[in-house]
């Protein structure tokens, strides 16, 4: 529209009337003015709007919100937060308040919850190095009982209190249970009367036994030093390092030298 005005006063130029070209340029000036500035800017505003806060909402709230306000929704992702539920909004891209175009895209980062951190395998480790290992995963050593275990060594883990690769929150405490060695089997006690001591010795350490208290008896049958009882007796079952006392003979006067006295 300028260029038209230019070859408008260029054509009137010939006249050489300053006044006429005053007169012109009042006239059409205003209609320049309205129809190529004022108007277009008067359109423009009727297609803005106000984005609304959307703070706490869930995204199906959002969405309907947006999409009643002529806004679009896009979800941005997900960011861990322990004080808005999961799905809800907790920021979003142009900000409340912000003046946009009809049709302008707002981004949603909604809440994923509290933040879940991966439990580590903890069994055949020591004590010490399970509470490391949880310490550094963001997660607190629990309650430690002890069993016992014929696979895990003395001392390390055999259990854990949260199933490995479970996704727990941060702070989670893991209980343990270690291993105090392996699980004690019963035993069948040998028969070691009749036995000398050495021989009964020998029979109880092969079965992982031990002897007990010794207690002597005097006997005019049998040899010194011959087991003539023990306790517990053959057959009973028992835990290996059970003590077996042994009842032992010892010599005493010939039987026909007392019965002579007599």
């Amino acid at each position: 529209m300028p260029r038209m005005l230019k070859k408008v006063f260029r054509s009137l130029s010939f006249l050489g009337n300053k006044r006429f070209l005053y007169i012109v340029g009042w006239t059409v000036g205003p209609f320049i003015l309205l129809n190529y500035i004022v108007l277009p800017a008067y359109v423009n505003h009727g297609n803005t709007l106000i984005v609304p806060d959307l703070t706490g909402m869930s995204v199906d709230s959002a969405r309907m919100v947006l999409q009643a306000t002529g806004l679009e929704l896009i979800e941005a992702g997900m960011r861990p937060d322990p004080q808005a539920p999961i799905g809800t909004v907790v920021s979003q891209n142009p900000s409340a308040g912000a003046v946009v175009k009809h049709g302008r895209r707002v981004y949603l980062t909604l809440s994923g919850g509290e933040l879940l951190v991966s439990v580590p395998l903890l069994r055949g480790r020591s004590t010490r190095d399970a509470k490391f290992t949880l310490e550094r995963s963001g997660l607190q050593l629990g309650a430690v009982e002890y069993g016992a275990s014929n696979r895990y060594p003395e001392n390390t883990i055999i259990d854990q209190s949260v199933s490995a690769l479970s996704k727990v929150p941060k702070g989670t405490a893991v209980g343990l249970v270690v291993s105090r060695g392996r699980v004690a089997e019963d035993i069948s006690v040998p028969d070691v009367v009749g036995k000398s001591v050495t021989e009964a010795e020998k029979a109880l350490l092969l079965k992982g036994l031990k002897i007990g208290n010794t207690t002597y008896q005097t006997s005019f049958d049998l040899l010194p030093n011959t087991v003539v009882d023990q306790f517990p007796r053959a057959g009973d079952l028992v835990h290996e390092g059970q003590l077996v006392d042994l009842f032992v003979a010892k010599s005493g006067k010939p039987r026909e030298e007392i019965e002579e006295k007599k």
